[in-house]
């Protein structure tokens, strides 16, 4: 960023210099080199016959004179024959006679007032009419073609501005209104070219400039866009990275609680950055790579973020899709600029976010694979163990899809140690809640370690999710801290959604979805294997119109067949409960019913939990765009799945009707309970556990569940066959 702001100062300043350049240069432009004279100047040079400075006489009888005297009434001058004559008169009778004589070479001298002018003795008098007939008079030998040009060859006129060329080149400019001279000038042979008015400086500036300036702004921008990896133009084969700053907000492992064996894993290599002797004098080297692996939101991104706080050495930060172009052999070339710049600042860390992006398996998908990615690919296997070592040079990535990763990625050599990052368990859950509570202010009520209980399969964002939402509405409510209630109300409202009482229902719907929930509800209580129940409500949350939420109070890591039976028939109380009460059948059931044929249709085909024995018949199967599952084999007859398709059928089937025996026999508290539901919209499991007893109910203990995905098991009413979440135990 650093860099970025001083290359863009030096753009600026560069730019600056260019437009003060190219002002000057208008300006200097403009003004020219031409000498400036007064208007007077100019209409005199115009007037002025060419050719008198060369010695030829003046198309007059009188080659010269001087008005002296009182009033300038008397004269001394030269005739054409070279006498000198003397004369008084007042010359302003002639009218525009002076102006005629200053046109034909004529010499008039006017002599200051009480300057004395000597008089020649062999000046002859002469009257005054002889002395105007004179000045009239051309003489015999006068070849007047000789004096018909102006000493100004062209003049042009632009408003008020004059530009006039002489004839011996020279250019001069003035300014004034030269409209009443015209027909003069024109006569004394004077060019007269009349151009548009010139605009303003600023005005002729910004027509000429502008649009230049303009375009290369635009050019420069386009430039900047290329600059893909910074540096030059052009430099797309620049990496992307990101080196984390010394002074940047660090996390530790202080900061990353919840996966202990993750941070012991990583901390190793920490230690080995920071003392490699301690290592290396037993023979002993370091990981050249770290993969760390796990569902989404377990903590990967921020336990490279903790390597980050912890090392003490660069560290490199970039993402999968960071390399990946439409151009190919740009994220080869990444991977190269990537590494060099690690083999510079070694030893380093080289974090690599998401590298699934670029790291999933070559030469599959439809339609064959990818070339850019898959150079990409090649490209880091052979920066990670190739001809070349990258001692000092510690690659650490994160995935939650390992299972798309090409084999050769994945090999040791490359990532020698991978390290799964699972869902926390209860000592981590309450580790991840004390961190993320730590700026929070937390009333004495309540107690962190009874909502890590109660947040079984709760990844570490979820539960950081968790205490934001009860910060938020806390403040909400306008409290100083955070309460025990307001935990209880982000949960329900990370588990089942936002409430939409908004949502207008009428009283019969309303009727439908309380059975349905009750119905769940209560196969729930009364099966001993079933998960807990947390909570049931007609309130619509997020897409569904009810829900019934169960939630595991302990964690367990697999399941057993009485659970997954148990789990069947409380999947069906919602249907039965509508067919019994209003003998009709909604879609509000059909994402129930889905889920409990997908338990039984995995019970036959992969858990060998079925009549058919302990055969897996079905492998899991392979995404499309990994090219290894287009087509399905089979690896059984058609006899043998007629015999899956019946065993599914039993099992669910057998769900179904163990679900209308126990409705049926506990009519009145399915009645009751639907009818609290009607008049309360929500009951939590210790209302439904007291309406059942004060009907005289035994309720049986429950086993407590468990937890094996980040949302517990529900069941409910959706708008249109959808319903809350059911948990998918593989």
């Amino acid at each position: 960023m650093r860099d970025d702001r001083r290359r863009l100062r030096t753009v600026l300043l560069w730019a600056s210099l260019a437009v003060l350049f190219i002002v000057v240069f208008q300006y200097v432009k403009r003004v020219g080199s031409e000498e400036e004279i007064p208007f007077s100047q100019l209409l005199s040079d115009a007037r002025m016959v060419e050719g008198l400075e060369d010695g030829l006489p003046p198309l007059s009888g009188v080659r010269s004179f001087t008005v002296f005297g009182p009033e300038g009434r008397k004269i001394l001058g030269q005739f054409s024959d070279g006498s000198s004559f003397v004369t008084e008169g007042d010359l302003a009778i002639a009218g525009d006679l002076r102006q005629q004589l200053l046109q034909k070479g004529v010499r008039i001298t006017y002599a200051a007032d009480g300057e004395s002018v000597a008089v020649p003795p062999d000046a002859k008098p002469v009257p005054f009419s002889d002395f105007v007939q004179k000045l009239k008079k051309l003489p015999a030998d006068a070849d007047s073609g000789v004096y018909a040009r102006s000493r100004v060859e062209e003049i042009e006129v632009r408003g008020q501005q004059i530009v006039a060329r002489y004839k011996g080149g020279t250019v001069k400019k003035t300014a004034g209104d030269l409209s009443a001279f015209e027909p003069e000038l024109l006569n004394l042979g004077v060019k007269i070219r009349h151009e548009a008015e010139q605009e303003g400086f600023w005005v002729q500036f910004l027509i000429s400039w502008v649009p230049m300036i303009f375009l290369f702004l635009i050019f420069f921008f386009f430039i900047r866009q290329l600059q893909v990896g910074g540096g030059k133009a052009m430099s797309f084969g620049k990496s992307r990275h990101r080196l984390l700053a010394e002074n940047s907000k660090k996390v530790t492992f202080a900061d990353v609680a919840g996966i202990d064996e993750a941070k012991e894993e990583l901390r190793e290599i920490v230690d080995f950055l920071k003392d490699p002797k301690k290592y290396t004098r037993l023979g002993g080297r370091i990981p050249k790579g770290v993969l760390l692996m796990g569902p989404p939101g377990t903590g990967k991104t921020l336990l490279g973020r903790g390597v980050a706080g912890e090392a003490g050495v660069p560290f490199f930060l970039i993402s999968g899709s960071d390399f990946v172009e439409m151009f190919v052999g740009v994220g080869a070339s990444r991977v190269r600029d990537l590494f060099e710049q690690g083999k510079k600042n070694a030893p380093c860390i080289i974090f690599i976010d998401e590298i699934d992006a670029v790291g999933r398996h070559r030469g599959a998908g439809l339609g064959g694979g990818h070339d850019e990615r898959e150079q990409t690919l090649n490209q880091l296997l052979v920066e990670m163990d190739g001809f070349e070592s990258n001692d000092g040079v510690i690659l650490v990535a994160a995935t939650n899809r390992p299972d798309v990763l090409d084999p050769a990625l994945l090999r040791p050599g490359r990532f020698d140690r991978r390290v799964v990052i699972p869902l926390p368990d209860l000592p981590g859950r309450l580790g991840i809640l004390k961190v993320h509570s730590r700026n929070k202010p937390l009333s004495a009520e309540v107690d962190l370690e009874t909502v890590a209980r109660g947040t079984p399969g709760f990844s570490g964002a979820d539960l950081e999710n968790l205490c934001n939402e009860a910060a938020l509405i806390a403040a909400r409510r306008g409290r100083d801290s955070v309460a025990r209630d307001d935990f209880d109300e982000a949960k329900d409202k990370v588990l089942m959604g936002t409430e939409r009482r908004s949502m207008a229902q009428t009283a019969e719907e309303k009727r439908t979805t309380a059975y349905h929930e009750a119905g769940h509800a209560l196969v729930a209580r009364l099966l001993p294997n079933a998960d807990p129940l947390y909570k049931v409500t007609i309130i619509p949350r997020g897409l569904a119109l009810g829900l019934t939420q169960l939630l595991p109070e302990k964690d367990r890591y697999k399941y057993t067949r009485k659970w997954l039976l148990d789990t069947m028939a409380m999947l069906m109380g919602g249907r039965v409960a509508e067919e019994l009460v209003f003998a009709e059948q909604t879609t509000g059931a059909g994402q129930d019913i889905q889920h409990a044929t997908g338990i039984a249709h995995k019970m036959v085909t992969e858990w060998g939990m079925s009549n058919l024995g302990p055969i897996a018949f079905e492998h899991k199967g392979e995404e499309v765009f990994l090219g290894r599952d287009f087509v399905r084999q089979k690896a059984y007859s058609e006899a043998v799945g007629e015999k899956i398709d019946r065993e599914v059928k039993r099992l669910v089937n057998d769900a179904y009707e163990r679900c209308v025996d126990m409705l049926k026999t506990h009519r009145e508290a399915l009645d009751a309970l639907a009818g609290a539901l009607v008049e309360r919209e929500t009951l939590s499991r210790e209302d439904v556990e007291k309406l059942l007893l004060d009907l005289g109910l035994s309720l049986p203990p429950q086993a407590g569940g468990s937890a094996a995905r980040s949302e517990p098991p529900a069941a409910g009413t959706g708008p249109q066959g959808g319903s809350g979440s059911t948990p998918d135990p593989t």
